[in-house]
C-alpha cells in the first residue's frame, strides 16, 4: 500500500460480502472490488443506473389554487389542515439506483500463500496479492474507464459479465456477446429494463499477454497467460446499443497504454485532491498497521479515526462528480437499494457533503452544483405547481435525472418543505467564500431561491412578522398537531438565509433591497417553556425531543445565524434543545448531525459522546464504508462521508471573517496536527495541537481583518495576502 497505513486499508482475506468490498470510483463509474483468487469478481456501478418505476414520468401535485384555503385553516388553528393538502396519489419512490453486472474471473482453485487485499487512498488503487497472483483495479479520472489488470492468471481463466445480482428483476432482457480480437476478447451485456425502452450496456475489452483466447459464451477462456487487462465501461441508454463504438473507444485507450501508462495518467487528478487535508492523530504504529476489521474493534484508537478521516475523504472524492454521493455513495452490490439509492436532501446529502469546502474538494461541491443546474428547471415548476410562486423549490427525494417534488405522503409530507434549496445551496456559497469569487450559476440559482419567498411569504401574524405556511420540519412533527404546521425553525432559518445570500450576491439592485427587507420580517425565534430553541416557534405548538433529525438547529449548523460568540442567548437555548434531543432508531446520520451542532455550541464533550456512539456501534463495514444502523444494517454513505466533517469541526471553524481553532477538541485525541484546511474568509491553515502546546500556521490568498478566537481567548488579526502568519497559542 504506497499509501501508507494511514492512507488505506488492508484484509487477510477476500470479501464474503458486497458489503466489505474495496471501493474505487471516479465519480462517474464505481467499482466494489472483492479480491478473491479463485473468483476474482468486481461488482460495476455508475451514477446514472436507475430502474424506470414510473416515477421518470411523475410531477408535482397541482395544489397551487389550495394554498390560500390551506393556509387560512392553519392560521386559525386547524392543526391537522395540512393533511388534506395532496392530490391523493400514493407514495412514489424515486428511480432506483442499482448494479450493473459483476465481472467475473474464475480460475481452478488453488492453495492460497501470503494473501492480502488493499486499497490504497491516494491512488484509488484496490489490489490483492496471494503468491505470484496479482489483481489491481482502479477507475480512472482521466479516461473514465474501469482499469483491471490480473498476473499469473493460473493455467485456465474464464471470464464473463455476469448480471445475477441480489434483487435483479425478473423480467429484465438480458442480451450477452463475445467476440475474439487480435487482443483478446470483447465482451458485452445489454440489459432493457422491464416495460422500457430503456436499458444499459457494459462492454469489456480484454487484452491477453501470452496464451490463447477461446470463445466460451456468453465469455471466454484464457490459457496460458502471463497477465490480462481489462477495460470496462457502462452507458445508460435508450434505443440499442453502441457497442462497437465502445469498444473501438476502449481500443484506442489501451495502444500504446499498460496498466501503470494508464494509472499514472489517473493520478495527477485523484492525488491531488486526496492529499489537500490530512490528518496525524498520533495513533500508535501498531494499530496503524492492523487491518480495518480488527481496528474496528478498538473504536476509541486514534489510529481508527485517522483511518476513517482517511477513508471518508477518499469515498466521498470517489463518489462525486457526475453527480454528488447517493445514500449509498457510488456502490451497491444489490438492486434492492433502501430508500432507492436516492439522493435525499432533507439532511444526507447535507451531511455527507458537510466536508467538501474546509477539507479542500471542490470536486464534491462542483458535482452537487451539477445536479443543482441540472435541475433548477424542475424545481420551478414544484413552486408554480405546489405553491403558485415564481422562483424554485427543491425536493427532498431525487434520483439524480428528475428533481420534481412528487415523492411525499401523509406521514412525511414532504412537498410542504420549502427549505430544501437554502441548504443544497449552502456548500456552494461556501466555496464561494472559500475561493473569494462568486459563481454567477450560484447567484442565479440564489435569485430563484429569493423569488420564491418574495411570492410565498404573504401572510403575516398580529405583530406584523411573516409567517412560513404551511411549514414542515423534517421528518418529525409537534407532539400535538399534525407534520404541516407553521414557522417550522428550520424554515425561518433557511428564508432568511436564503434571502439575505440572495441580497449579498446581487448588491446595489432592487432585487436586494426587497430581499433584505424581507428577511428582516420574518419573527425570531422561540425559546420554549423548557429553556430550549422551540422546532416551531409559532405559539402553542409543543416540541417532540425524540427524533433523529435536527432540523430545527439549522440556525446553528450549517448556517451561522445562531453563535456562542455572537448570540449567546440564542446559543444557550439551541444547546438545550440539542442535550433534550433524543437518538429515536440510532441513525447515524442522526448522531454526527448531533456531532456537528455539538461542535459548533462549544460542547466538546458532548460532540465527542455522539461521535462516539458511531464509532462504538459498529457502523463500519471492513470496507470502511458505512451502515446507516448499528450492527452494520442496511448500507449507507452517511456516516463514513460526514465523519470527516466532525472531525474538522471539533478543531477549526471559519466564518467570513472570523477563525475559531479548536472549539471543541475531543479529549480522545489530545494530540495532532490537522493540515490544508479552507477557510472561507480565503486562507489555509495548518494546526498543531498538544496538551502541552497549539500552534497554526495561516496561509492567506487575500488582505483583511478577521476576528481570531482560540482557547486562550480573542482578538483581531490582521492577514496580508501572500504571507505566512505563525500562531504560538499559548502566547496570547
Amino acid at each position: 500500500m504506497r499509501g501508507g497505513p494511514r492512507h488505506g486499508t488492508w484484509e487477510p482475506l477476500p470479501a464474503a460480502r458486497w458489503e466489505d468490498a474495496f471501493l474505487s470510483g471516479n465519480g462517474h463509474h464505481g467499482a466494489l472490488v472483492f479480491g478473491d483468487p479463485d473468483d476474482d469478481s468486481v461488482i460495476v456501478t455508475h451514477h446514472t443506473l436507475v430502474r424506470p418505476n414510473g416515477a421518470e414520468h411523475a410531477r408535482p401535485p397541482l395544489l397551487a389554487g389550495e394554498l390560500p384555503a390551506l393556509q387560512d385553516r392553519l392560521l386559525a388553528g386547524d392543526r391537522t389542515a395540512a393533511e388534506s393538502f395532496t392530490d391523493g396519489r400514493p407514495l412514489q419512490w424515486v428511480q432506483p439506483f442499482h448494479p450493473a453486472f459483476r465481472i467475473r474471473l474464475s480460475r481452478p482453485s488453488r492453495a492460497r500463500r501470503g494473501y492480502r487485499r488493499s486499497v490504497d487512498f491516494t491512488s484509488g488503487e484496490a489490489t490483492a496479492v496471494c503468491g505470484d497472483w496479482s489483481s489491481r483495479v482502479f477507475v480512472s479520472r482521466a479516461d473514465d474507464v474501469i482499469v483491471h489488470h490480473v498476473t499469473a492468471p493460473g493455467p485456465t481463466l474464464d471470464v464473463r459479465l455476469d448480471h445475477r445480482l441480489p434483487g435483479a428483476p425478473p423480467g429484465l432482457r438480458i442480451g450477452d456477446g463475445a467476440l475474439l480480437t487480435a487482443e483478446g476478447a470483447v465482451l458485452s451485456l445489454h440489459a432493457r429494463y422491464p416495460g422500457s425502452d430503456r436499458g444499459y450496456t457494459g462492454v469489456t475489452l480484454i487484452a491477453v499477454t501470452g496464451g490463447t483466447t477461446v470463445l466460451t459464451p456468453p465469455g471466454v477462456r484464457v490459457t496460458g497467460a502471463d497477465s490480462v487487462l481489462l477495460l470496462t465501461r457502462v452507458r445508460r441508454h435508450t434505443g440499442e446499443p453502441a457497442v462497437t463504438e465502445e469498444a473501438g473507444a476502449l481500443l484506442d485507450l489501451l495502444t500504446g497504454w499498460t496498466y501503470d501508462d494508464l494509472l499514472d495518467r489517473h493520478l495527477p487528478a485523484h492525488r491531488t485532491a486526496y492529499h489537500r487535508v490530512t490528518l496525524d492523530l498520533h495513533g500508535e504504529p501498531a494499530e496503524r498497521a492492523l487491518p480495518g476489521s480488527e481496528l474496528l474493534k478498538r473504536p476509541g484508537s486514534a489510529a481508527l479515526a485517522e483511518r476513517l478521516f482517511a477513508a471518508g475523504r477518499y469515498h466521498l472524492l470517489s463518489a462525486s462528480g457526475l453527480l454528488p454521493p447517493r445514500l449509498t455513495g457510488l456502490w451497491t452490490g444489490d438492486w434492492d437499494t433502501a430508500w432507492s439509492g436516492a439522493f435525499t436532501t432533507d439532511a444526507n446529502l447535507n451531511l455527507q457533503t458537510a466536508s467538501a469546502a474546509a477539507a479542500a474538494l471542490p470536486e464534491v461541491v462542483k458535482a452537487l452544483a451539477r445536479l443543482v443546474e441540472a435541475q433548477l428547471p424542475d424545481w420551478r415548476d414544484n413552486a408554480r405547481a405546489i405553491f403558485g410562486t415564481r422562483g424554485a423549490v427543491a425536493p427532498a427525494y431525487t434520483d439524480g435525472e428528475s428533481g420534481h417534488t412528487y415523492h411525499f405522503s401523509r406521514e412525511y409530507p414532504l412537498h410542504l418543505w420549502t427549505a430544501g434549496a437554502d441548504w443544497l445551496l449552502k456548500p456552494l456559497v461556501d466555496l464561494d467564500e472559500t475561493r473569494g469569487a462568486q459563481d454567477p450559476r450560484t447567484a442565479a440559482a440564489l435569485a430563484e431561491t429569493a423569488r420564491f419567498y418574495e411570492d410565498f411569504l404573504t401572510r403575516t401574524d398580529e405583530h406584523g412578522h411573516l409567517v412560513v405556511v404551511p411549514s414542515y420540519s423534517p421528518e418529525n412533527r409537534p407532539a400535538d398537531a399534525s407534520w404541516g404546521t407553521l414557522n417550522a425553525a428550520m424554515d425561518l432559518s433557511a428564508a432568511r438565509h436564503a434571502l439575505q445570500t440572495a441580497a449579498a450576491y446581487h448588491p446595489g439592485t432592487p432585487d436586494a433591497d426587497r430581499w433584505q427587507a424581507l428577511a428582516d420580517r420574518l419573527p425570531p425565534h422561540r425559546i420554549n417553556a423548557d429553556g430550549a430553541l422551540a422546532e416551531w416557534a409559532w405559539p402553542g405548538l409543543t416540541d417532540t425531543y425524540d427524533h433523529r433529525h435536527l432540523s430545527h438547529l439549522y440556525a446553528v449548523w450549517p448556517l451561522d445565524e445562531i453563535d456562542p460568540h455572537d448570540t449567546p442567548d440564542l446559543a444557550a437555548a439551541a444547546h438545550r434543545a440539542l442535550v433534550l434531543r433524543g437518538a429515536e432508531n440510532d441513525s447515524a446520520h442522526g448522531h454526527l448531525h448531533h456531532a456537528l451542532i455539538a461542535a459548533r455550541l462549544g460542547d466538546g464533550d458532548r460532540a465527542a459522546r455522539a461521535l462516539a456512539n458511531v464509532l462504538d456501534g459498529d457502523y463500519f463495514h471492513d470496507s470502511l464504508m458505512s451502515a446507516h444502523y448499528p450492527n452494520r444494517n442496511v448500507y449507507n454513505a452517511d456516516a463514513a462521508h460526514a465523519l470527516p466533517a466532525v472531525l474538522i469541526e471539533t478543531l477549526v471553524r471559519s466564518t467570513p471573517d472570523r477563525l475559531v481553532l479548536l472549539p471543541a477538541p475531543p479529549a480522545a485525541y489530545p494530540e495532532g496536527e490537522l493540515r490544508g484546511i479552507r477557510t472561507r474568509f480565503g486562507a489555509e491553515v495548518d494546526l498543531a495541537w498538544s496538551p502541552e502546546a497549539a500552534t497554526a500556521l495561516l496561509r492567506p490568498t487575500r488582505t483583511l481583518r478577521i476576528d481570531l478566537r482560540t482557547p486562550s481567548g480573542a482578538r483581531p488579526l490582521d492577514l496580508v495576502a501572500g504571507e505566512v502568519h505563525a500562531l504560538d497559542l499559548r502566547t496570547w
